[in-house]
This record gives C-alpha cells, sequence and structure tokens, in this order.
C-alpha cells in the first residue's frame, strides 16, 4: 500500500466515523444523571462527593492513562531520585508549593520544549534531518538540567541568605535566654517580630510543635531539612537546650562567633579568587605584546643586518 492509498483509506475511515456519530449518536451516560442524587450516600459513607463527571472526552480516557504512565516513566528516568530525597531538596530550595511528582514533570515539560525548539530550529535552518535530530537531543539534555541546576541554585542561593541571617539570629536568641525566656519562649519573640529565611524555618518548628511533635524534635527536623551545616548546628543546640537545659547562651554566642570566623575566612578566599581573575585580562593581553617586542630582534640578532 502505497502513502497516498494509506492516506485515502485514513480518511475514508474517519468519514465512516463521522457520519455514524451523526445518524447514530452515542447514549448519554448514566452516571452523569445519577451522581447528583449520590452525593449524599457517598458522604455519609466517608467518600468523596464525587459531582463532577470524567474530565476529557474519551480519547482522553482511553489514552490519558497510557500517555501519563509513559511521562511518569520518563520523568522518573529524567530525576531518580527517591520521592524522600526530592522533597528534601524542594524544601531546601523554598518550593514548598512543589511535590516530587510536579517537579518531575516540570522538568519533563522544559526537556520536551527545549528539544521541539532545537530540533524545530535547526530543521528550518539547516535542513538536515540528522542534524535537527542531534540538535534536538542536545535540547532535551540541556532542559531536563537547567531544571535540576534552578533547585540547586535555589538551595544555594538560601544556604547563603541562612548564613547572612544567623549570626543575628543567634545573637537574639542569646540575649532573650539571657534575660530568662526559654529557647521556645526566645525563638517565639523572634518570629513575632523577625523577617527572613531563619525566621521562616524557626516558624515551621513552631507550626509542628502545636500540631503534636515534641519541642526537641522539632528542632531536629529543623536541622535535618536546613541546607545550611550551622543553621542545624543551632537548632540542635536548641534542642539541647530544650531536653537538657544546657547554656544555650554562651553556646549560641560561640557559635556565632565560629560563623563569623569562617566568613571572613570565606570572604578572604573570595576577595583573593577576583584578585586573580582581574590578573587573567592583563596577563592575556599583555603578555603577547611582550613577546613580539622580545621576539623581533632575534632574527637580525641571529642573522645579522640581512
Amino acid at each position: 500500500m502505497t502513502g497516498l492509498e494509506f492516506l485515502a483509506a485514513a480518511a475514508l475511515g474517519v468519514a465512516c466515523v463521522a457520519v455514524a456519530a451523526v445518524v447514530y449518536p452515542p447514549p448519554r451516560r448514566l452516571a452523569a444523571r445519577v451522581r447528583p442524587y449520590t452525593v449524599m450516600a457517598r458522604t455519609a459513607l466517608g467518600h468523596a462527593p464525587d459531582v463532577a463527571g470524567p474530565a476529557g472526552g474519551a480519547l482522553q480516557r482511553v489514552f490519558g492513562p497510557m500517555l501519563g504512565s509513559f511521562a511518569d516513566a520518563v520523568a522518573r528516568l529524567l530525576e531518580r531520585r527517591s520521592d524522600d530525597a526530592l522533597l528534601r531538596l524542594l524544601r531546601q530550595a523554598g518550593m514548598d508549593d512543589v511535590g516530587p511528582e510536579e517537579y518531575r514533570v516540570r522538568q519533563l515539560a522544559h526537556a520536551v520544549t527545549f528539544a521541539a525548539v532545537c530540533g524545530g530550529g535547526l530543521l528550518v535552518l539547516a535542513g538536515v534531518p540528522t542534524v535537527a535530530l542531534v540538535g534536538a537531543v542536545a535540547g532535551f539534555v540541556f532542559g531536563a538540567t537547567r531544571a535540576r541546576r534552578r533547585v540547586e541554585r535555589a538551595v544555594a542561593d538560601r544556604a547563603a541568605r541562612i548564613r547572612l541571617e544567623l549570626y543575628t539570629v543567634n545573637h537574639l536568641l542569646a540575649m532573650h535566654v539571657r534575660t530568662g525566656a526559654g529557647p521556645m519562649q526566645a525563638v517565639q519573640r523572634i518570629v513575632d517580630r523577625g523577617r527572613g529565611v531563619v525566621v521562616t524555618e524557626l516558624a515551621a518548628v513552631l507550626a509542628w510543635t502545636r500540631r503534636g511533635v515534641g519541642e526537641a524534635d522539632a528542632f531536629r527536623r529543623a536541622g535535618a531539612l536546613t541546607p545550611e551545616p550551622a543553621a542545624a548546628r543551632t537548632y540542635q543546640l536548641l534542642a539541647a537546650g530544650v531536653e537538657r537545659g544546657a547554656d544555650l547562651a554562651g553556646a549560641l554566642l560561640a557559635l556565632s562567633e565560629d560563623m563569623r570566623d569562617a566568613r571572613r575566612e570565606e570572604l578572604h578566599k573570595q576577595a583573593v579568587r577576583s584578585r586573580a581573575a582581574m590578573l587573567v585580562p592583563t596577563i592575556a593581553i599583555l603578555a603577547p605584546v611582550m613577546l613580539l617586542f622580545i621576539a623581533a630582534p632575534l632574527p637580525s640578532i641571529v642573522l645579522g643586518d640581512r
């Protein structure tokens, strides 16, 4: 069968289906008419009201689950980490409203979009299917890694903000503890009056305790979820203070001093790297010129005045 014959047969089949649908339309499903009367019974049994009928047409109901399973499998190949690890990473990036499945779908959508744009653009410009296929594969890989890099960059930025805020927060906590407040009271005062990433994490600790989680366990959970090791040490220290009543003020101040020393060392390293980066253009421009000046008289010296 040639391509023209195949297209003619497909068109004939579509025409027959359209005529049959017009002459004998499919009956309306009985579930859509009975469902409004079953809402009370389903609710009394503890089920969802299910007042809405199945979304989409027949094609979506038939091929939707298969396409969804295929997309989920491809998304899990792109992101091999478990749901718990991915949920922790999203929590560290400040993306609490995004779940693991939604993140995988977004990553797959980015990959497919970049693959379509790169492949279609190269096909239009070059006109070679092989080049377009290579471009589509490269775009797919770039789009898949782009979403991952964005999350990792968000985690790094959030950790940097925590390092900047934690020194002040630790001093405020130490001040409240020295004036006679307990660890939870000091945290409550900081949350009531402060703003920032560290305050958001402390507010999450208070929310967990109101839901029935122990105070020490809430601090340990915050220490496990934070992207900054210094903040994790602070939360572990607060958990120890809640359980054993340790000298929190002195320990918080000592931790702040360690953070300040580490920050000073980090700034010193950044200054050295910036100074070295500033020398690279100078060396790249002046070195060839100096070599030309040195090498210019060499022919006359070696060969004489000729």
